[in-house]
């Protein structure tokens, strides 16, 4: 991302998220995963304060909130995203302990040493993944837990045009040996990791973007640059099924060591 222009990948940013406005993932993932995530989590009670980082419209959130105790703060830049949150934690009777504000994740407003967890699902690239690490680690409490899920390399080498198309995408993509060996030199202990199943980019990421396609399309029609956007999309899905053995999405647990000399 490139934060001085505000584009993605050359797509402004309010585009690219104007279309996942109507989706309801905003990355891989699935239910399931998130609760095999939080099942190693194991600090948290009724007081427990939770930050949801590059929230989107909560998908991921909503489904924390109803097998965790604990208050709840989405945090993402784009406006849209969190009008969609607290809807839907409306929706759900969860706005008491649930609530979306628009923000910043590499300018947080949470007190030092506040945080019992933090969590973020396909976002940390946006400010990147070592500077996450660091960052965020001043807002959790000695013994507080991260939970993340990051693009990941399966192998050590790979066919140019995938590995290229990472390199331009966001280089910080790396083998999960060497992710782990990050997380523990940022002052964490790594608690686990996992691969996110096939089925959290297909079954629910890159299908249930049909109908999304269709709204963006009829909406901005015309629109070269939308056109162009779709055309990414569209062919970052055909690399996914032509490339997954060699990359994906993992899940990143670890807990704050306090105190950390680092």
């Amino acid at each position: 991302m490139n934060n001085d222009n505000n584009t993605i990948l050359g797509f402004d940013v309010n585009l690219i998220c104007d279309f996942f406005l109507n989706t309801e993932r905003q990355g891989p993932g699935s239910p399931e995963v998130t609760l095999k995530a939080l099942s190693f989590i194991d600090n948290l009670t009724d007081k427990s304060l939770i930050a949801d980082l590059g929230c989107g419209t909560g998908g991921q959130t909503m489904i924390l909130a109803q097998h965790a105790p604990g208050k709840i703060t989405g945090i993402d830049f784009f406006p849209g995203f969190i009008e969609r949150f607290n809807k839907n934690a409306e929706k759900l009777n969860l706005q008491n302990r649930v609530k979306g504000i628009v923000g910043s994740m590499d300018d947080l407003s949470f007190e030092k040493d506040s945080l019992d967890l933090i969590w973020s699902e396909g976002a940390i690239y946006n400010i990147g993944f070592e500077r996450g690490l660091k960052e965020w680690r001043n807002y959790l409490k000695p013994g507080g837990y991260l939970a993340v899920s990051e693009s990941v390399w399966f192998t050590d080498h790979r066919p140019a045009e995938i590995h290229d198309f990472w390199m331009n995408a966001y280089t910080e993509i790396d083998t999960i040996p060497n992710k782990v060996v990050q997380i523990q030199k940022a002052g964490y202990i790594p608690v686990a990791t996992f691969i996110l199943p096939e089925n959290c980019w297909t079954e629910h990421y890159y299908v249930p973007q049909a109908k999304a396609k269709e709204m963006f399309i009829k909406k901005y029609a015309g629109n070269k640059t939308a056109e162009k956007l779709m055309a990414s999309i569209c062919h970052e899905a055909e690399l996914y099924s032509k490339y997954k053995e060699y990359y994906g999405y993992a899940f990143f647990i670890a807990k704050k060591i306090n105190p950390f000399q680092g």
